[in-house]
């Protein structure tokens, strides 16, 4: 039923972007809700007003996939949105919880290679699971934290610092939250997932406030711009790179972006003596 509730929450919010002019229809005069009206999508879908009613209500489940892809297309949801709204519609029949926090040796050797780039394995909750020595020098604000929060949403949301070290936090505040949001549907039975998602809720009025708006995203490359303590101001170029053998890992590679400042701050970054617990090229958890 909880998921269904989501169903209903994300199905309102995006109902709420969407304008009667967008969508061919007149808007008309008194309207008391933004964008369209429960009756004004059920006409678009081709479904009665108390079956489209029901599903934002979280009481009906197990639309048609025939209903869901007219629903997408009447509320012009994107290739992510229309996919996590068939995940929220119907979840996982025999999900699974476990989550192996083990980063393979071949991968820990790989990291140890990338010197001159710095990179994490984390998951897809954001856990940090392993780094490189120059991923540990540039994360340190992170992975200083005992080994059961070195997790970069609960940093990003709780760390009074962390507003100083992304100066880009707006941004990815919005894109981790919608993230999560994108996994919680796709991993429902994932208690540490849960959690998380609890104490953030509980602790930052931010998180809140993006989790509340409903957005999905998936992770993308990018210019990141961070605020070391000893680099200073680095433009770091982001890629996030997938592994199949292990698909809730991902590596976080992050290299200079075309600047020289940040090329000759990460080289120093580098060479200069760590003060962060976590070891090079092993992992962060047991």
């Amino acid at each position: 039923m909880e998921f269904m509730e989501d169903l209903g929450a994300f199905l309102h919010s995006r109902r709420a972007r969407v304008t009667p002019e967008s969508v061919g229809l007149r808007p008309g005069a008194r309207r008391r809700v933004s964008g369209l009206r429960r009756e004004e999508v059920a006409q678009l879908v081709g479904i009665s007003v108390e079956y489209y009613q029901r599903l934002e209500q979280g009481r009906s489940s197990s639309p048609s996939p025939e209903v869901l892809g007219a629903i997408a297309r009447a509320l012009r949801l994107d290739k992510v949105e229309s996919t996590h709204l068939s995940s929220l519609a119907h979840p996982p029949r025999h999900p699974n919880g476990h989550q192996p926090v083990q980063v393979r040796p071949e991968l820990l050797r790989m990291l140890d290679r990338m010197a001159s780039v710095a990179a994490l394995v984390i998951n897809d909750r954001f856990d940090v699971l392993a780094s490189n020595e120059l991923g540990a020098r540039l994360f340190e604000p992170v992975l200083a934290e005992p080994d059961s929060q070195r997790n970069l949403a609960r940093h990003l949301f709780l760390s009074p610092t962390a507003a100083d070290f992304y100066l880009d936090w707006d941004e990815i505040a919005a894109a981790t939250a919608a993230q999560l949001r994108l996994v919680r549907a796709r991993h429902p039975a994932d208690s540490e997932l849960a959690q998380l998602i609890d104490v953030l809720t509980a602790a930052s009025q931010s998180f809140q406030t993006h989790w509340s708006a409903g957005d999905v995203e998936l992770r993308a490359a990018g210019v990141k711009n961070l605020r070391h303590p000893d680099a200073g101001v680095l433009a770091l170029h982001l890629e996030n790179l997938d592994l199949p053998g292990d698909p809730r890992q991902r590596i976080v590679a992050l290299s200079p972006a075309q600047d020289p400042a940040t090329e000759t701050a990460l080289r120093c970054l580098a060479t200069s003596p760590p003060s962060a617990t976590v070891p090079a090229g092993t992992p962060t958890k047991p």
